[in-house]
């Protein structure tokens, strides 16, 4: 993976954070625990977009290979963080973690690490459109 997008897994790492706090602090205290995640994950995907969309305009992937390595590559790096933070720094159990990625239940985190996988692709096809 170019470093640069591993910078950029950091400003997505980031954002992530960003928005956590967001939902928190906001309209998660409002709109109860389901709605608010399904508010901040499509949240999410747009940030991602934007952030993913700017790093394939200032530094273009040289392949659809590489932007699938890379989009592999975020998505490892996302789940590790995901559980190694969310479990060990955060305090959250296995089992609330691994509840985030039932779609039958309206959890949408699935969709996120979809789209952070698939997204630096995504953006290398659109821009040699």
């Amino acid at each position: 993976m170019p470093w640069e997008y591993l910078i950029v897994w950091v400003l997505l790492a980031g954002a992530a954070v960003a928005n956590g706090l967001l939902r928190e602090f906001t309209y998660g205290r409002r709109l109860g625990e389901l709605r608010s995640h399904q508010i901040s994950s499509v949240l999410a995907m747009v940030l991602f977009g934007l952030i993913i969309a700017t790093a394939g305009h200032v530094r273009p992937l040289a392949s659809l290979s590489q932007a699938v390595r890379v989009g592999t590559a975020w998505i490892v790096m996302t789940v590790a963080f995901e559980f190694g933070f969310g479990h060990y720094g955060a305090g959250h159990s296995w089992e609330r973690l691994w509840a985030d990625y039932n779609l039958c239940r309206g959890r949408l985190w699935l969709l996120v690490l979809l789209w952070i996988g698939a997204a630096p692709a995504l953006v290398f096809w659109w821009n040699r459109g």
